[in-house]
Parts: structure tokens; C-alpha cells; sequence
């Protein structure tokens, strides 16, 4: 039997695929569906503090707004000793699950203001995370506000958090940045154990009907998958924090191409969104056969095999990669000029111009 085991964060796994936080890790019963459907461990569904604003709001109006009505009514929405704000839900989920599981239970926390960031970091860890995963996106919309200014706050959330608790802690990072390696770099520099490559946020889209925004969700492809594997691939053994893949993930094809850039865990949730919590044993059986029927004995083995280590400057062959693909697909589809336009037809006794695309290739062969 192949190897699976894997680490991620410090953590022990069976295999390295993992659920990411979803609706479908939102509440205990979903979080158990997919340990059952064998997950090596779970993302809990993010705390969103402006989500506790909103519930603190609605508690305030339901207890508050009777205080100057009669006695009787004054007690028709009573004071909950054990109310903690509108997080009081989210950390029973996760204390239950955490008890109860025996796969990792990760917290998900996307914070606003300091004191959210920092105090709800603390109330995840006391429920009883195994690690916590911070979801950092800042929308610089601020004309005035740089590249530089971002980071460094990113950089200054992240170290206030890791001063304040004791989990291990990653850190989910969307894909803007000038700079990625020398951003993440910075990061495993200030105590950061891991990076998960890269959040999906909301996407925005115009209804020609309505004229209005669309709010629709849309799940991630293998289309999605380049830009988190190349990053990877340029990261993987040269630093040492833990490095997740988290988008793009359909198959146990996307599964295996991510540990080959050198991935330490695969995380996913449109993949079992679209194809249900049981498509999880689907991609961990995939996974294990691929690794047999190519001889290798573990994960391990084959972990970082097409990382970006293999290659002397990787800036330069990427570079060449991307000339490479222009000029063979000027080479195959010589039917559209320089204009972009496809030229008529030619024919004569002598030849067909459907010949010509036939001779092109046969020449570069």
C-alpha cells in the first residue's frame, strides 16, 4: 500500500488533501460527513467579523429596545448569561468538532479592525483549533494607499496574531502582490508556518439585463490552477513554512500536479461543492492509484519532483516558455495573418491551400 502520510503546519495527516473552509464545514454534522469521506482534516467556515457586527446589532435591538416598555414585556428577550457577541454560535461549533473529530480541525478567521483580528484569534484557539488560518484581503481602493501599505499591514496583523497565540498559523493570501516570493519570504521571516496559494474572493459581473451587479458564486476550475502551481513550484524548499494549495481543484489530476510543484496539502471545497462531500474519497483513491501505477512508494517521493529547484533561473525559463507558446502557435495555425484575420482560400491546379497548415508542421517536426 502507497504512502499517503503528510504534514502540514506541524500537523500529522493521513494524506495530504484536505477541506477547505465552505459551506460544507459550517456546522459539526458537515464537518463529520467529510471526515467520513476520509478528509485529512477541515477548514472550518471562516468568522467574518463584520458577520458577529451584524448578529451584536440584532441582539442589541431584541433585549434593548424594550427597556422602557412595562416589566412584563421587559423580560420577553431575557439577558443570555453565556452570550459572547454573534461569535458565541461559531466557537460551539468548532469546541464540538474539535472534541469529537479525529481529523485536525483548522480555524478560518477574516478579521477587520485590530481588536477583532486579535481577539477572536484568542477565542478560536480556547475552542480548541489545531491551527488557525488567517484570511488576509485588504481592496486598496485608496488611490493614496501603495503596495508597500498593504504589506505592511498584512505583515502587522500577522505579527500581532502570532505574539498572541500559541497555534500554528497560516496565513490564506490573495494573488496581488508585485512581489509574491519576497512578500511570503517576509512572512515565514515574522513566525508564520504556513501559506495557503491563493483565496478566491467575489468576482464581480455586469447583468445586460437588469444593469445591475450579478451576485452569483462561482466555483474554481482546473483553469484556475496555473498561477497557484507556478508560485509552488517557485516556493517549494526554498523556505520552510508549510506551503497549501488552495484553488483550481476538480480531480485527483489537479491533486497530483500540485504535489509534483511541491505542495505540502492540497486543500479544496468547489470541487466537493459540485460533486458532493463524497467526491473526497474520490480524489484520495485517485491519488493513491496514480502513485502506484507510477512506482511510487509514498507522497513523499514524488512530493516536488517538477518544483522550481530543477531549474537554474527560473525567471529566465518561464520567460522562454512564454516566447515558446507564441511561436509554436504562430507555427500550427499559420491560417491567420498578421492582422488576425484568417486569409481566403486559395486553390489552383497546382496546389490547395489547405495543404499549407500540413507542410507547416511536418517542417517543424
Amino acid at each position: 500500500m502507497t504512502d499517503l502520510a503528510s504534514r502540514y503546519l506541524g500537523l500529522e495527516l493521513a494524506h495530504p488533501i484536505i477541506a477547505s473552509a465552505s459551506p460544507l464545514t459550517a456546522t459539526f454534522d458537515g464537518m463529520r460527513r467529510l471526515e467520513d469521506a476520509r478528509a485529512a482534516a477541515v477548514v472550518m467556515t471562516s468568522l467574518y467579523e463584520e458577520q458577529v457586527r451584524v448578529e451584536d446589532t440584532r441582539y442589541a435591538i431584541f433585549t434593548e429596545y424594550t427597556a422602557d416598555s412595562n416589566a412584563e414585556a421587559a423580560t420577553f428577550f431575557p439577558e443570555l448569561s453565556d452570550y459572547r457577541y454573534g461569535v458565541s454560535g461559531h466557537l460551539e461549533t468548532l469546541r464540538r468538532a474539535a472534541e469529537a473529530l479525529d481529523i485536525p480541525v483548522i480555524a478560518s478567521l477574516n478579521g477587520v479592525s485590530d481588536d477583532g483580528w486579535l481577539d477572536y484569534a484568542v477565542q478560536l484557539e480556547q475552542a480548541g483549533a489545531a491551527a488557525l488560518e488567517l484570511n488576509l484581503y485588504l481592496l486598496p481602493t485608496d488611490l493614496a494607499v501603495s503596495g508597500h501599505d498593504i504589506e505592511r499591514r498584512y505583515l502587522e496583523i500577522v505579527r500581532h496574531v502570532r505574539a498572541k497565540v500559541r497555534l500554528p498559523v497560516a496565513v490564506k493570501l490573495p494573488p496581488f502582490f508585485s512581489a509574491t516570493g519576497n512578500f511570503v519570504a517576509q512572512l515565514e521571516a515574522i513566525g508564520t508556518d504556513g501559506v495557503v496559494l491563493f483565496n478566491r474572493f467575489f468576482r464581480p459581473d455586469l447583468d445586460l439585463e437588469t444593469l445591475r451587479l450579478k451576485h452569483e458564486t462561482t466555483l474554481s476550475t482546473p483553469a484556475d490552477i496555473t498561477l497557484p502551481l507556478t508560485w509552488i513550484a517557485l516556493l517549494s524548499r526554498r523556505l520552510k513554512l508549510s506551503l497549501a494549495a488552495g484553488t483550481g481543484v476538480d480531480s485527483y489530476v489537479e491533486v497530483v500536479k500540485y504535489l509534483l510543484a511541491g505542495a505540502d496539502v492540497v486543500a479544496t471545497a468547489s470541487a466537493l461543492l459540485r460533486h458532493g462531500t463524497e467526491h473526497m474519497t474520490a480524489l484520495v483513491d485517485g491519488l493513491q492509484r496514480w502513485l502506484s501505477q507510477n512506482a511510487f512508494a509514498s507522497v513523499a517521493e514524488m512530493r516536488g519532483r517538477l518544483d522550481g529547484t530543477h531549474v537554474e533561473r527560473a525567471d529566465l525559463y518561464l520567460r522562454t516558455q512564454y516566447l515558446r507558446t507564441l511561436s509554436d502557435y504562430a507555427l500550427h495555425h499559420p491560417e491567420v495573418d498578421a492582422d488576425g484575420r484568417a486569409p481566403l482560400a486559395k486553390s489552383s491546379s497546382h496546389g490547395h491551400a489547405h495543404d499549407a497548415p500540413a507542410r507547416s508542421i511536418a517542417h517543424a517536426h
